[in-house]
């Protein structure tokens, strides 16, 4: 039997549900027969184009039908995608495209530094293709137009092993890195990630994380995979209008990251809207505080919450918890995926014992290939066969997994270490706080302190005083932030997690 792809699975899904819905943006609803049909003719499109088995295709639009047809129609072709945040600056763009080889970008011309990213593409040798992505019932239409026309489906398609995508990723050290993931990596996590939701082409979920990273990719490949439909958005912006969508639409999944849910908890009253079929609420992207995860729980009580842990070098997931398991496992990430093994190491290169902290590693089919044009990172990620995940945790005596922070991360007060996370916990868990990060900031004593900045809730007051009082309760004195500053927002990554440099 020959391995699936991503291609091919949607290629199925059409053949079994040609008319179902599978994309749903704004006045635009495409069929899978229509949403299969736009890839076929985006690869007949690059081929046209002599874009060989292998190039690299960027591609720059928003969260739109038009990214899913030339993303799958790239892969249909055997090329590879280099999907970019429609969200930052041409000259950030031009250097990934420059990094990845890019032949070809096609991107949406409304993006308002265009102009400056087409020029710029074409110095680093990509020519750059407008397609613009209207939202109203006719975009499919036009979609297939510039395309050239319907075109008929390829052959056999890519290999399993061959390069699928290039996703961008700030990595720890703040230097982007090309992360290269086969066919095989994704494929092989969104099977494993459909099994564990149980999804069916029954499931109607909502996008509000970019496509362009790892979470949001994740959550577009397990929809198409098995027929189901997607509704699309740009963003949680505005998180009323999402929530009543949901409702109107019947949407029975949603996938966040811990400011995700910050948003919609503080802004919103979640049980004032009817959210009856939403079955299922999934978290990763960083560390959610325990608080928000049991207010979740109480105001959406039919809706199973997995708490989920992955790295975009694993294709997306690495581990989940099993809803049944968050009130004994609260604070966990859970178990690896089915087709993953985990495994906390010692410094040393041996297992640790339970409850003992050492660094996460893992192996599995959806381990990415490397580093583009990086082989010392490549060899200190991949070694022996397993994905060095840079982040410290450990395993409890029944299996469950727990984060501690990241080495690079650790805050190295005198002799101690210190888990920002940790404090993060304590100081979410004060009444009246919404957000809050901490980082580590220069002390001529220690070598450094301590330093956490707090986002309010509307209406609410609290003061440094009343903070490290609250710590010096449930911490350690050498875990009491020395600084305590309060913002009206925290800095974020592109792809929703806390920028702790941009803390200090």
């Amino acid at each position: 039997m020959t391995e699936p792809t991503l291609t091919s699975l949607l290629d199925a899904a059409a053949q079994r549900r040609p008319d179902a819905p599978a994309l749903s943006w704004k006045a635009a609803r495409w069929s899978y027969a229509q949403l299969s049909g736009a890839a076929a003719a985006t690869a007949a499109f690059l081929q046209t184009h002599d874009v060989a088995q292998g190039e690299r295709v960027a591609l720059l639009f928003r969260n739109s039908p038009h990214y899913v047809a030339a993303y799958y129609g790239a892969l249909a072709a055997g090329c590879v995608t280099v999907p970019l945040n429609p969200h930052e600056h041409a000259q950030v763009l031009a250097r990934q495209m420059e990094h990845s080889q890019a032949r070809l970008l096609l991107g949406d011309p409304a993006h308002p530094e265009w102009s400056a990213i087409a020029e710029l593409a074409s110095a680093a040798g990509a020519e750059a293709i407008e397609v613009p992505s209207e939202d109203d019932a006719g975009t499919h239409a036009r979609y297939l137009k510039q395309m050239g026309g319907p075109a008929a489906a390829g052959g056999a398609g890519p290999a399993p092993d061959a390069l699928a995508t290039i996703i961008y990723t700030s990595g720890t050290t703040g230097r982007p890195k090309g992360v290269m993931l086969s066919h095989r990596n994704l494929a092989a996590n969104t099977a494993a990630i459909v099994e564990y939701l149980g999804l069916t082409p029954e499931d109607r979920g909502i996008a509000v994380l970019p496509f362009q990273f790892s979470y949001g990719n994740s959550v577009l490949h397990m929809h198409l995979s098995i027929g189901a439909e997607l509704l699309l958005e740009d963003s949680i912006a505005y998180p009323h209008a999402v929530l009543q969508r949901m409702a109107d639409e019947g949407v029975t999944g949603f996938s966040g990251v811990p400011s995700t849910f910050a948003l919609l908890l503080s802004r919103c009253e979640l049980p004032a809207f009817d959210l009856r079929k939403l079955r299922y609420l999934t978290q990763a992207g960083g560390p959610m505080p325990k608080a928000n995860i049991q207010r979740l729980r109480a105001q959406l009580p039919g809706a199973r919450l997995f708490v989920m842990y992955g790295q975009t070098e694993a294709a997306a997931r690495l581990s989940y918890l099993p809803p049944e398991r968050l009130e004994d496992k609260l604070g966990s990430v859970g178990i690896a995926i089915p087709g993953v093994e985990l495994m906390v190491q010692r410094a040393d290169g041996t297992p640790a014992n339970p409850n003992e902290v050492g660094e996460i590693i893992a192996r599995g089919p959806n381990v990415m290939q490397g580093y583009l044009n990086d082989v010392p990172a490549t060899r200190e990620a991949l070694r022996d066969g397993w994905l060095h995940t840079g982040d410290l945790g450990h395993c409890d005596d029944d299996g469950f997994f727990y984060i501690d922070g990241r080495a690079v991360e650790m805050i190295k007060v005198g002799a101690f270490r210190v888990s920002p996370q940790e404090v993060e916990e304590v100081i979410a868990a004060i009444s009246g706080v919404q957000e809050v990060g901490v980082t580590a900031v220069p002390d001529e004593l220690l070598g450094q302190a301590i330093k956490a900045v707090i986002v309010l809730k509307n209406g609410a007051h609290l003061d440094v005083r009343a903070v490290k009082a609250h710590c010096r309760q449930h911490l350690a004195m050498y875990k009491v932030p020395k600084l305590v500053e309060f913002a009206a927002t925290l800095p974020y990554t592109a792809t929703g997690k806390v920028r702790r440099l941009g803390l200090a």
